[in-house]
């Protein structure tokens, strides 16, 4: 009898032990959701009060994005998906800006590139050019993984709606207007 009583102190010892761990587990991914949740609301702040220039050399407030709905798009001319998906970007936006969405293409490369890019291959949105900065900026916005392109889309009130590393699909535009 001995046997099992200490095998049942010992699994009850275990199970008490797990459960405490979940415990701790839990409460601390609530309090680091919490401190997610700050972070973002700072971040946004941050995008908010931001300027980039534009590739004409004019300043770009981020602010004068706030209010309607926003489709940010982190791009660079030597990312082969991001140029392919610019085309799709475009038709969005000339298709819904009546509608107020506006598009903001966030540039990570060098403006003498991009100016040469935009020549050949021009956009009816708004372009930024955020360099290094912008891979910093689309890290804080929820690309973990710092890949191109990223594309965040936001409501009318700033909040996150939708974000995607990788390739745009139609399917993924389609849902935006929704």
């Amino acid at each position: 009898m001995t046997i099992n009583a200490n095998r049942r102190t010992t699994m009850f010892a275990g199970v008490a032990t797990l459960a405490a761990i979940a415990g701790v587990a839990v409460a601390w991914k609530r309090q680091a959701g919490q401190e997610a949740v700050d972070i973002a609301s700072d971040v946004m702040q941050s995008f908010w009060s931001a300027e980039f220039d534009t590739p004409t050399g004019e300043p770009l407030a981020m602010a004068s994005f706030q209010g309607r709905p926003l489709v940010i798009n982190f791009w660079a001319t030597w990312c082969t998906p991001c140029v392919e998906e610019m085309p799709l970007i475009d038709a969005f936006f000339r298709e819904n800006k009546e509608k107020g969405w506006q598009v903001l293409g966030l540039a990570i490369d060098q403006p003498s590139r991009v100016r040469q890019f935009l020549s050949q291959f021009p956009v009816s949105y708004k372009i930024g050019l955020a360099g290094l900065n912008g891979t910093e900026l689309a890290k804080q916005l929820g690309n973990e993984v710092g890949g191109l392109p990223f594309t965040v889309v936001l409501d009318g009130q700033g909040h996150l709606i939708q974000e995607k590393v990788g390739k745009l699909t139609p399917d993924d535009i389609r849902k935006w207007a929704i």
